[in-house]
């Protein structure tokens, strides 16, 4: 199967990654979308990062009805942070009947030189790119190995919905309705 992988820490996950991976795994492309649950970003402070089985439980239970999509835990195990190119090779050996291609927002793909390998995620992987609102050019945009995918501009962040939940403001329809009920029963992020 063509896999696309999806990174993030999911904190928490919200409709705006769920229109993307949809989006992805019904562009002809690629058979299923994973949500690569990250435990630490090598890119991000960790100060309001939700446990990473929280995130992953929320993921799963935002996807549970869609059987195009799916959860992987993958990184829990590996040392952190985790790099990109160590969780593909991991996923490779792991999988080996899949073929993995990388999903990340075309803002990303301006700061794609900077990653661990970078160019051998480009050879033996691929970039399945998402346009984001005020996206900088880069000249990865017509590598032959990154395909761009025509989806929805969207510019819903994490980052506002936990700010949100602070203010006690309302986050519906922002999350789903299962995860923004799993936020208010643990009271994650007050």
């Amino acid at each position: 199967m063509r896999i696309g992988l999806f990174f993030g820490s999911f904190n928490p996950i919200h409709i705006g990654h769920l229109i993307i991976a949809n989006t992805m795994a019904t562009s002809g492309e690629l058979d299923q979308v994973w949500f690569v649950v990250s435990p630490q970003n090598p890119f991000k402070k960790t100060k309001s990062l939700l446990h990473e089985f929280d995130r992953f439980d929320m993921v799963e239970r935002a996807i549970a009805d869609n059987s195009r999509l799916k959860a992987t835990n993958i990184e829990f195990s590996m040392p952190k942070p985790s790099y990109t190119i160590d969780t593909l090779a991991r996923l490779g050996e792991k999988y080996p009947q899949h073929l993995f291609r990388l999903i990340m927002g075309e803002d990303n793909l301006t700061q794609f030189a900077n990653w661990k390998n970078h160019e051998k995620i480009l050879e033996y992987y691929g970039l399945e790119v998402y346009p984001r609102p005020k996206a900088e050019a880069s000249p990865f945009r017509t590598h032959p190995n990154v395909r761009l995918v025509e989806a929805p501009l969207l510019d819903i962040s994490a980052t506002f919905i936990r700010d949100c939940i602070r203010s006690n403001r309302s986050i519906r329809y922002m999350v789903p309705d299962v995860v923004e009920e799993m936020i208010e029963r643990k009271k994650f992020y007050v």
